[in-house]
């Protein structure tokens, strides 16, 4: 089960449209606001670094969104 701090960056993802850009740009950052567990802050980074080759940062966005919901907004 996920723990709070996942429940958390993840639902502020799904509707927060400049949050979720900002994880994109700046996740040291981010994630720093956040209680994860190691394995979340690592899975989180490579999501974000899978992005990395995309195009837009409008699609690098899409892109990390959609991990994160299948990964964890269940």
């Amino acid at each position: 089960m996920a723990g709070r701090g996942i429940r958390d960056l993840v639902g502020r993802a799904m509707i927060d449209r400049e949050f979720l850009a900002k994880l994109v740009r700046d996740p040291q950052t981010v994630l720093a606001d956040f209680d994860l567990e190691p394995e979340e802050r690592t899975a989180i980074l490579q999501a974000v670094r899978r992005t990395e080759s995309g195009g837009s940062e409008h699609e690098r966005t899409r892109e990390l969104q959609i991990v994160l919901m299948k990964r964890w907004a269940t």
